[in-house]
């Protein structure tokens, strides 16, 4: 933590150095704000809302003064309350109000993920560099790696782990991978345990079995690749909004003795990374804050 209190003044605003020069100098840049225009706007900010802050606060204390009164002239009878009386109190002293219109909001430039694609997201506190990186590189996993370094793979008829590569094990792991892309991301015909090649024609995935192509039974599924498109390093696939990326290299110590030359399937865990700055904006100092 700093201990440093110099501060900058910027008319009624008295700034933290540490964030005063975050401010000035790494972020109103980046986003095309004049940093005095900022500094001075948000004074303005400040200005108007601290008066009404003041006063909602004071009237929250009101409120819970009267509510704890309450209590006192009204005490539980057999651990119950008047609950009819208490709503009336509550309603009379403006802590309850009438159920409103219903009413829609709408908000623009927010990326789908937040906005309207369901699914699992990772929430990591902000003020925690490691934290935060580990939970935006948790995003994605190897299914491989899972597999193979836990018991989702007995170690019966020689399948154990060891100190090095088992490559028994290893053949496990990757029947079990295509197992799953059987399930989840099914062929028009036949299994990924058959497959040879992968490529992209006309926007479609085509995987090779041999001297015969197929493709996805739902086609929709594929919804892009890296590299070449005849001979992809990478293909990306999609169920229930997330993906799965098939990754290819002949060279590698695992792909290269695949028929398809696939070294990992990698798993998408969650839609989004939320960097959480509830407590950190709310309840820490500067330094914590930039």
């Amino acid at each position: 933590m700093s201990n440093s209190s110099e501060r900058i003044e910027k008319g009624i605003l008295s700034i933290d150095k540490e964030l005063y020069d975050f401010i000035t100098n790494e972020v109103t840049p980046k986003v095309g704000i004049d940093a005095e225009k900022y500094w001075q706007n948000f004074a303005e900010v400040i200005a108007k809302f601290t008066p009404r802050n003041k006063e909602l606060l004071a009237k929250r204390d009101e409120i819970q003064a009267n509510i704890d009164q309450w209590h006192l002239d009204n005490p539980a009878t057999n651990g119950e309350i008047d609950f009819p009386k208490y709503k009336q109190f509550l309603t009379d002293i403006g802590y309850l109000l009438p159920e409103g219109e219903d009413f829609n909001v709408q908000t623009d430039n927010v990326d789908a993920e937040i906005a309207t694609t369901p699914g699992p997201q990772l929430v990591v506190p902000v003020r925690n560099a490691r934290f935060a990186l580990n939970a935006a590189n948790a995003r994605w996993g190897s299914l491989y790696d899972a597999l193979y370094g836990t018991d989702m793979i007995d170690t019966a008829d020689g399948k154990d782990k060891g100190s090095s590569y088992n490559p028994k094990r290893g053949a496990e792991v990757v029947a079990y991978a295509k197992a799953f892309l059987d399930e989840h991301f099914a062929l028009a015909s036949g299994s990924y345990t058959d497959a040879t090649g992968f490529s992209v024609v006309d926007g479609k995935l085509q995987i090779q079995q041999g001297d015969s192509n197929t493709e996805l039974a739902t086609p929709e599924q594929f919804v892009g690749y890296v590299g070449d498109a005849s001979n992809p390093t990478g293909i990306l696939l999609t169920h229930n909004n997330l993906h799965v990326e098939i990754q290819i290299d002949a060279n590698h110590n695992v792909g290269k003795d695949d028929p398809a030359h696939i070294k990992d399937v990698l798993m998408e865990a969650a839609v989004t990374t939320i960097q959480d700055c509830e407590d950190s904006v709310a309840a820490v100092d500067a330094e914590e804050k930039v």
